[in-house]
């Protein structure tokens, strides 16, 4: 019942109201731009009954020009083409803010499990002792990154939220001024964001969604779990990676980390202090005067000065004085006002949120290399040393590393930015900056290079108040990662550390590059084992694990339903935390509003809540282990030979809009590792690899080789098996479920005249054969009529923003096709594609 009443809902509050307010845009104010309006709905018909019909982009687009447009010269052509971009670039706002004003209706008929959900269950299974014990430990971490696909400003955020308003209460007026202020605001920026810029933008969604969700969520857990002394401020943390990841981005400096360290704090000291002021317009009694006065001043000269920065106990220590007042002299009058500050401060102190530090381990090693050689310990390279004798220089051998004594940028900036660390955490608090992750972690070195250098930069052994995290996300790194941390715990001088941070040891899995790697199933599956072996090897060491997934983007980056992918975790994986990457537009598509963000984080803590205490346990038997192994090697088999082909690489070159993510102003960081003249896959960033699959419409990291294994297990009569994996085995489902969203999101139409191409038809042909194939293997083995069978909301999602950017798609595909006949305005084509990269990349929302 609540199934089909969420697909009414959806058609009234959604597609209904969209198409409503969709007609405004008739009269968005673009100069000489009057008949794009009635000529959109055109256009798409011709895309769509082009397209089905096996005709090309350029045949398509002429035949519009010539017949419907009537637009002669290739010059007005083009001023076309960029005015149909702007206009579904602005469709996808619209569609955007429609959706986000139905969500909280379209929830009431959730089936997911809310933590009132959740409470409800305690109360019928008499286990509030046990809830309330596991809820003042648990804890979810939500880390904001930025990737060079969340780039709306907030001036354009501040749109989708008046939009969304308005919406809600069906003020069309004022939806036609809000839509025309759209139409003349830029979508894009004119240049390439600092590392500076995408924090401002992230912070900017901290102050405005985040800090009041997180404190209304606590609150509401803290009223109705049911036992007065809880007091687990924790339970909700965010973290923060712009401004401090600096894997890849030579852009992020020790200043530039500084700087946003800063800037996380001032945020912070503006939400408390707009908080004490509207507090201090209720507590009007005359003995908080004082308290209240000072608390709102030194809050003030925080906000602009960050040269003064005021104290966690600073904060703290007047509003529980204030809270004793109110008790023994006002009767308790606005306590919960005051109380629900309190937990915010509780919970935000003095950083707002945790900057998490990131660096590649290739780059830690040219650091060390360069340090030891300067030292006299190695001549050349670290080769020359034997493994047991750089643990000992490691561990033992002492340095004072000073910047200005080495010429290498890398070196100086590595030393200025770990000897500053403790400056941020005297000002934001430890919890401010507390955590190193290395990536493309395969070896002990990850780990003991950053711990030495932390060592010399002026950090007693004894005194680094840091995690260091290896990121395992090569196929190499995850097999090896067992062996890694043993080897870490046997040695004595780690041991004393691990001591320090409480016996946590906090370990990164996965990530996109691991998808990239080995491909999607062989990626999931190996994070699975590897998260099953370290559990093991944790505890036998009497070490907590706890685990950092790298997740909150699209399939093929190892994202896809989040809450069905810890709710899939067995009881062999260590569950005392949930923590995980938000990355993209999935900070604003999934978390980007207050009620967005309550619900995504009930369902993260109901999903690892629920594993421990309610449900039926997640065994994988030792057979469906083994299926699962199988589909694992045969599919990677599948997709190694794909990578291995020798039109992969050119084909993403010419034949993709690889190229030109670059050239977008998206993000601050470069599309690639290292300045190689010939591209490799190896050196390939995640995103710009994923998302050119995703422009193409062929979405191959999330889907290939799956349609191959299933097939061949088939074929060897074990259908029956695989049909019984996808009923009881939780993870094969989400993953195959993650994988129909991949496939949903393809339309080979629009690239399908590539198949007579003389150089890439081939390759062309093996990608539609797997994609054709996996649609019919996951269809066979779940029992759907269609894929997303059971989750309709997002199948007619999916279906509406495919539809608004086909144009847009269409155009960028023509303009391919024009740069590859050598057209005189290659120019202009290639600004085409560049530009038309953002609207597609917004309207699928995790395409990146």
């Amino acid at each position: 019942m609540q199934y089909s009443e969420r697909l009414e809902e959806f058609k009234k509050s959604v597609n209904n109201k969209f198409n409503v307010y969709n007609s405004l845009f008739l009269n968005l104010p673009y100069r000489n731009i009057e008949n794009v309006g009635m000529l959109i709905p055109l256009l798409l018909h011709q895309c769509q009954k082009g397209l089905q019909s096996g005709k090309n982009p350029q045949q398509i687009l002429e035949s519009f020009f010539q017949n419907y447009a009537e637009i002669g010269s290739e010059q007005d052509r083009i001023d076309f083409m960029f005015r149909i971009i702007q206009y579904v670039e602005r469709q996808v706002v619209l569609y955007d803010s429609v959706e986000d004003a139905a969500f909280p209706k379209l929830h009431e008929y959730s089936e997911s499990l809310s933590i009132k959900d959740y409470f409800q269950l305690v109360h019928k299974n008499k286990s509030w002792g046990l809830v309330s014990k596991k809820l003042s430990t648990f804890s979810a971490r939500i880390v904001l990154t930025a990737h060079p696909t969340q780039f709306y400003t907030p001036a354009v955020l501040d749109i989708i939220a008046d939009l969304r308003s308005l919406i809600l209460e069906d003020k069309i007026d004022e939806i036609d001024v809000t839509l025309q202020q759209l139409g003349l605001t830029s979508l894009i920026n004119a240049k390439k964001p600092t590392p500076f810029d995408e924090a401002k933008n992230i912070i900017y969604i901290l102050r405005n969604v985040y800090y009041d969700a997180v404190g209304d969520l606590y609150a509401y857990i803290k009223e109705n779990i049911r036992d007065n002394q809880f007091e687990n401020h924790n339970i909700m943390k965010l973290g923060f990676w712009p401004g401090g990841d600096r894997d890849g981005n030579p852009f992020v400096t020790a200043e530039i980390t500084k700087d946003v360290a800063d800037e996380l704090r001032v945020n912070l000291m503006k939400c408390y202090y707009n908080d004490v002021k509207r507090l201090q317009q209720k507590l009007t009694f005359k003995d908080l005067q004082t308290h209240l006065n000072r608390l709102r001043n030194n809050l003030y000269i925080a906000m602009f000065d960050t040269k003064r920065h005021i104290g966690y106990d600073d904060i703290i220590d007047p509003l529980l004085t204030i809270q004793s007042l109110l008790i023994t002299k006002y009767h308790g009058l606005y306590l919960k006002n005051l109380e629900h500050l309190i937990d915010k401060v509780k919970i935000f102190k003095t950083h707002f949120a945790t900057l998490d530090i990131r660096q590649d381990h290739g780059m830690h090693t040219r650091v060390i290399e360069t340090v030891l050689r300067q030292n006299g310990k190695i001549k050349d390279g670290l080769g020359e040393l034997k493994e047991s004798e750089l643990i000992d220089i490691l561990l033992h051998y002492q340095i004072n590393l000073k910047e200005e004594d080495f010429e290498d940028d890398i070196v100086k900036d590595t030393i200025k930015n770990i000897s500053q660390l403790k400056g941020i955490q005297q000002k934001n608090g430890q919890e401010g900056c507390n955590r190193y992750i290395i990536s493309n972690s395969e070896d002990v070195f990850s780990v003991l290079f950053v711990y030495s250098l932390f060592r010399w930069c002026g950090w007693e052994a004894d005194q680094i108040t840091f995690d260091i995290v290896p990121l395992f996300e090569t196929m190499k790194g995850m097999d090896t990662s067992e062996d890694t941390m043993q080897a870490l715990f046997d040695l004595p001088e780690y041991r004393r550390h691990m001591e320090q941070r409480e016996n946590k040891q906090t370990i990164m899995l996965g990530f996109s590059d691991g998808t990239k790697d080995g491909g999607y199933v062989k990626a999931n599956w190996s994070i699975f084992k590897t998260k099953e072996k370290l559990s093991k090897i944790c505890k036998k060491n009497q070490i907590m694990a706890i685990f950092f997934d790298g997740r909150g983007g699209p399939p093929a980056r190892g994202g896809g339903k989040t809450h069905r992918f810890y709710a899939a975790q067995t009881k062999e994986i260590a569950n005392h935390e949930i923590q995980l990457t938000i990355q993209g537009q999935t900070i604003t598509s999934t978390y980007g509003t207050k009620e967005q963000f309550m619900h995504n984080s009930e369902q993260l803590l109901t999903a690892g809540l629920s594993n421990n205490l309610f449900g039926k346990e997640n065994v994988i038997s030792k057979e469906s282990r083994q299926l699962m192994e199988d589909l694992s090697d045969l599919s990677f088999a599948k997709y190694d030979a794909l990578k291995h082909h020798n039109k992969f690489m050119p084909y993403l070159e010419n034949m993709s809009t690889l190229k030109y993510y670059n050239k977008a102003n998206i993000g601050s960081r470069p599309g690639k590792r290292g300045n190689k003249s010939k591209l490799e896959l190896s050196d390939l960033r995640a995103i710009s690899f994923v998302g050119s699959w995703s422009q193409l419409k062929q979405n191959v990291p999330g889907y290939f080789g799956i349609g191959t294994a299933i097939k061949t297990l088939k074929d060897e009569g074990r259908l029956g098996d695989l049909k019984k994996l996808f009923k009881e085995v939780p993870l094969f489902r989400a993953l195959m479920h993650n994988s129909m969203m991949s496939l949903s999101k393809c339309y080979f139409e629009l690239t399908s005249y590539m198949k007579v191409d003389k150089e890439y038809g081939d390759f062309w042909k093996i990608l539609h054969e797997e994609f054709l194939l996996s649609k019919k293997m996951l269809l066979l083995i779940s029992g759907y009529d269609m894929l997303m069978e059971n989750e309709a909301i997002s199948r007619e999602s999916i279906k509406i923003r495919e539809n608004i950017v086909l144009p847009l798609l269409v155009i960028q595909q023509y303009a391919l096709q024009r740069i590859g006949q050598k057209s005189e305005h290659t120019e202009l084509y290639e600004k085409i594609v560049t530009r038309s990269l953002y609207g597609n990349i917004n309207a699928s929302r995790n395409s990146a």
